[in-house]
């Protein structure tokens, strides 16, 4: 710890000193007497103050904490030494603030005991961020020195995106050969009937249609359509960023993709993830309930990368782009190699979807300071890119940040429900 005197120091000294230079000049010893105190506290104070040693740790309460909600950060502290007062306090990055009483504290020790603190911080908006060491500030008993330390190592807290829970999704156009909740196509074992026809040889008695087999003499069989699951790949785009905090287009996107993944993995589906843009990422397609902690910690390190280069959908591994899977694009569209990139993969007969986050809505104050001119002209390059991904036959669903996202599915269940796709059919 380092030592540095404090304000009492220097005016104690300065006082005797003062006090000595006036009985000399003044021939006054009644001013050593006055100053005699004070120089007596100044000897002892110096003697007493010991630099402290202390040793501790810092860990959260939870391991997976969510955006704004209190997360408990734990402090231990061990302090050998006669300290009078001690100043305790955490030194938040951005993105943390302090919740309840802060993040500072001031005790008075005792000695040999363990000090333990409980401080509560409140994530703004998910991401990596750096949880600092405790800062320790120890006064020696007469307050004459200030000791400056640290206490406990810097740690990496991850903080969840919030979501909410989807009761209905936008379901798959094919479906995949893995067991799963999905209705297929193909005839076969499952619970969902589909026809009946004339017996074959091989068929199981507990599927006759005994009812239609008595009408008509001639043994008939139930048949079922079978139950598969699909794979669904979440399309981020972080080409560009527009607003701030938790209303800003990728914190939008990753809190969406969070949710959907969560939802299509409920449903026994497979799900991956791209992040397209500036730096590529990606996560192969999985299922299961510890394969959505993957594809979180995937969307804890999508950000915005700036880069000029063009990127085209060629960068992609092929793993991660199955055949027959559905490709749920999150974008703004403000970037035109993202919209090169949909396009690209309907040409590749993918199904595809696009969520369309309104960069509109997100612009606030700054909508005021941007000539009319220009606003209008970027708005008609973004519905020019619209009308693009409309006309390749690529449903496009508008989404305001203050609307739910189960309305938007809602609208994207309708477009698939009445538009023609003739190209779609289920392997």
């Amino acid at each position: 710890m380092t030592a540095r005197p404090s304000a009492r120091l220097l005016a104690y000294t300065v006082l005797v000193g003062l006090a000595l230079v006036a009985a000399l000049v003044l021939a006054r010893p009644a001013l050593v007497a006055l100053a005699a105190p004070f120089a007596l506290w100044l000897v002892v104070g110096a003697a007493l103050a010991l630099r402290p040693e202390v040793a501790g740790s810092v860990r959260p309460t939870e391991e997976r904490p969510v955006e704004e909600e209190l997360l408990g950060i734990d402090c231990s502290l061990e302090l050998e030494g006669r300290v009078g007062r001690l100043e305790l306090s955490l030194d938040l990055p951005p993105g943390l603030e302090p919740g309840g009483k802060g993040c500072s504290v001031k005790l008075l020790p005792r000695v040999g005991e363990p000090i333990e603190v409980h401080f509560e911080v409140r994530p703004t908006r998910w991401g990596v961020y750096q949880l600092p060491a405790l800062t320790v500030r120890a006064h020696d008993p007469l307050s004459l020195f200030t000791f400056t330390g640290s206490a406990g190592t810097s740690q990496r807290i991850r903080v969840y995106p919030q979501w909410g829970r989807l009761r209905r999704l936008v379901p798959p156009l094919r479906t995949q050969v893995y067991s799963g909740n999905r209705i297929a196509r193909q005839h076969g074992e499952g619970l969902e009937f589909a026809d009946i026809r004339s017996f074959v040889p091989g068929d199981r008695v507990r599927r006759i249609n005994w009812r239609v087999t008595a009408r008509t003499g001639v043994p008939f069989v139930n048949d079922f359509h079978m139950e598969r699951n699909s794979d669904v790949i979440l399309f981020v785009d972080n080409f560009s960023e527009l607003g701030q905090g938790r209303d800003s287009v990728l914190s939008l996107a990753v809190r969406a993709a969070t949710a959907l993944a969560e939802g299509h993995l409920r449903e026994r589906d497979r799900v991956g993830v791209i992040g397209f843009g500036g730096l590529l990422r990606w996560l192969l397609p999985g299922m299961g309930s510890q394969h959505l902690y993957r594809v979180v910690e995937t969307m804890l390190d999508t950000e915005v990368v700036a880069s000029y280069a063009w990127r085209a959908i060629d960068v992609i591994p092929a793993r991660v782009l199955p055949p027959a899977a559905t490709v749920i694009a999150l974008s703004p569209l403000l970037d035109p190699r993202s919209v090169g990139a949909v396009v690209d993969l309907q040409h590749r007969g993918f199904d595809l979807m696009v969520l369309e986050i309104s960069a509109e809505s997100l612009l606030g104050p700054v909508a005021e300071q941007v000539d009319p001119l220009a606003l209008r002209m970027w708005t008609m390059l973004r519905q020019a890119r619209r009308h693009r991904l409309l006309m390749a036959g690529i449903p496009v669903t508008h989404w305001l940040p203050d609307q739910p996202l189960e309305t938007v599915l809602a609208q994207a269940r309708e477009y698939r429900r009445f538009a023609p796709r003739a190209s779609a059919r289920d392997h």
